[in-house]
């Protein structure tokens, strides 16, 4: 492999729906989203006489179709029996429920994440609305804006149909046997609150969920749930246990293709959001709001889904400076937060 660039050992993706081993027991499935992000990476692992799951994809007929067709051809005969979930997001715990009343599957989650989405699954669109119209605003979106990523209805319910009345729970260092191989917990944090990635020695395999994704960053949000956080000093802290597991281990992504450079892409990661931030900071010698600074860091527009992420992940970069102590914050008349340098 160079040492400049990622090797990726598969050069075509499985088709929806449909099984490619990656490594001895562990199959790669893929899921269609409707979004942008039009895809989701699943994996099966062979477990005896049945099946491991990492991932569910997302609550939509479409999917439902293809785990039917799964569950009554490639899969019959050797029951689902464990669900694990890297983490909330609908493309990844959006079936977990539904498929395990189907097919009696525990779904395992860590509690944080599980806590999360468990509130979000309950909790009614009009109780969230004006918490999320006040976030957008107070980071300079107009109103007529902030109204269209605000809904009535509960988005996250839509997308997660049937949510699991309770599970098992995974934490940081964990082992689970499957197959007879041990799988150990890695826990990342940032773009959630406590991501589980999977990582077996003897295969030298990362099942690395949106943690690490060879070649988008995985988005990094401040949301009207975490209104003042620094998600992104969690995401580059956490980065750092990753770098402890070996160079040659295979990346099993989410989203993209499987792949060899775990350190490569790690430090990748590491200088792309140093280079946003310098760039965000030498900006903001004059004050800057959410959206302000999302026209700093991203040059395109975005439609109204991608505008709640491309809104969030700015308003981390802020954040970020400010617990650097390299910008303060300010409110203007009309309660719009900006950000000015401290730096000369």
């Amino acid at each position: 492999m160079s040492a400049d660039a990622l090797y990726f050992p598969f050069s075509e993706p499985p088709a929806p729906g449909e099984l490619l081993e990656v490594a001895p027991g562990v199959h790669w499935l893929r899921m269609p989203l409707p979004f942008a992000l039009d895809h989701i990476n699943l994996w099966l692992l062979e477990d005896g006489e049945g099946w491991t799951l990492v991932d569910s994809g997302i609550g939509t007929d479409q999917v439902k179709s293809l785990w039917k067709a799964l569950l009554d051809g490639p899969l019959a005969g050797r029951p689902l029996r464990r669900i694990l979930v890297t983490h909330f997001h609908p493309d990844h715990v959006g079936l977990a429920g539904w498929l395990s009343r189907l097919t009696g599957a525990d779904v395992w989650m860590s509690e944080g994440e599980y806590a999360l989405a468990q509130w979000l699954h309950g909790t009614s669109g009009e109780a969230r609305s004006e918490r999320q119209r006040a976030f957008f605003s107070r980071h300079g979106l107009d109103a007529e804006a902030a109204a269209k990523q605000v809904s009535g209805g509960n988005v996250y319910r839509a997308r997660v149909p049937e949510f699991p009345d309770h599970y098992l729970k995974l934490s940081d260092g964990d082992a689970l046997t499957i197959n007879g191989h041990r799988w150990r917990v890695v826990v990342g944090r940032g773009h959630s609150p406590e991501h589980a990635c999977f990582y077996c020695e003897e295969l030298d395999l990362l099942i690395a969920g949106d943690q690490v994704l060879p070649s988008i960053s995985p988005n990094i949000s401040v949301t009207f749930l975490n209104a003042d956080a620094d998600p992104l000093s969690d995401y580059l802290d956490s980065l750092q246990a990753f770098y402890t597991l070996p160079n040659s281990v295979r990346v099993l992504p989410a989203h993209g293709r499987v792949f060899h450079g775990l350190h490569l892409r790690l430090a990748a990661l590491k200088a792309h959001h140093d280079e946003r931030l310098q760039r965000l900071l030498a900006a903001c010698k004059e004050p800057k709001s959410g959206v302000e600074a999302m026209k700093v860091l991203f040059d395109r527009r975005f439609g109204t889904h991608e505008l709640f992420f491309a809104i969030g992940e700015s308003v981390a970069h802020l954040h970020h400076l400010r617990e650097k102590g390299l910008v303060t914050r300010q409110e203007d008349a009309e309660g719009v937060t900006r950000f000015l340098s401290n730096v000369s």
